[in-house]
């Protein structure tokens, strides 16, 4: 939305004229473009903001993911290209196909991909879980300087004991949700070793010499799982730190070290800017 058409709006909002569910859907589909565009902004210049002091951070962080997330792609792309390599032996050793057993292999995967997801939200909770924690210290430390310094408003006590016992709880729903993803992911492993044996035996009685051939695809499956999980949480956390140096970067237009870093990308930033206007006159509209 543009100055001249918020003037618009607010003439034909004097005359009854009022579209505050539109603006509010506008406002809300503005900012989702806003946070795409600042993640893209910082994923694409992230290399140029090693000199800004504010975002030393985020550099410094994404420089070891991005280094940690090369390495484990390559071995994602090794591991497959042993996986194939395997399937191939398996098959000559066999001289047949995987019909007789194609329905648990397509189970499993099923399951592996379950784990993988499963593994996500373990670490998503931990990390939120590493926050409260951080949170609830910070608040303990607050409530013994307080009571140390002879302060005692009880009010302002209140409020922190209010705080605590709410960290507390969310803790606590946090360890009961990691409990049950960890049951998960335990009755899962359990499924694919049943899975796994059910494979061997039948393999067994078609041909002895495919278990080992067979054995090195189990192998090569899980550690692909594992590798893609790992991929998956580095991503998101990329895709953090690119967010919060595109925030900032567009956010700091003035700053000769911003400008310098986002010189390429200069007419995203234009947008960005004019995108946090929109969203800005679209929640003025509406009210909020």
């Amino acid at each position: 939305m543009t100055s001249t058409k918020y003037l618009v709006c607010l003439v034909a909002r004097a005359f009854g004229y009022n579209r505050k569910n539109t603006h509010m859907a506008e406002a809300a589909e503005e900012t989702h473009l806003l946070k795409e565009a600042e993640s893209h902004l910082g994923k694409a210049m992230w290399e140029n903001v090693e000199g800004i002091e504010a975002l030393t951070v985020e550099y410094w962080n994404l420089r070891k993911l991005v280094k940690e997330h090369d390495r484990v792609a390559a071995e994602l792309e090794s591991q497959q290209k042993q996986l194939a390599e395997a399937h191939e032996e398996r098959a000559s050793l066999l001289g047949i196909s995987t019909e007789p057993y194609q329905h648990l292999l397509d189970e499993r995967q099923m399951v592996l991909n379950s784990l993988e997801e499963l593994a996500r939200q373990r670490d998503l909770i931990v990390v939120k879980a590493q926050e409260i924690r951080r949170a609830y210290d910070g608040t303990k430390t607050k409530e013994e300087v307080l009571t140390n310094e002879g302060m005692s408003d009880e009010r302002d006590f209140s409020v922190i004991t209010h705080r605590l016992t709410d960290l507390k709880t969310q803790f606590a729903e946090l360890r009961a949700e990691r409990q049950d993803v960890m049951k998960k992911i335990a009755d899962r492993d359990i499924k694919v070793n049943t899975i796994d044996s059910e494979i061997l035996e039948l393999k067994r009685e078609r041909r002895m010499k495919a278990s080992e051939a067979f054995q090195h695809i189990g192998d090569a499956n899980q550690e692909i799982s594992t590798l893609r999980a790992e991929l998956g949480v580095m991503d998101t956390q990329m895709r953090q730190l690119y967010t919060e140096i595109g925030k900032y970067v567009s956010r700091n237009t003035k700053d000769s070290e911003c400008r310098k870093a986002s010189k390429e990308m200069q007419w995203l930033v234009e947008v960005m800017g004019a995108l946090r206007k929109s969203i800005l006159f679209n929640h003025k509209l509406s009210g909020q």
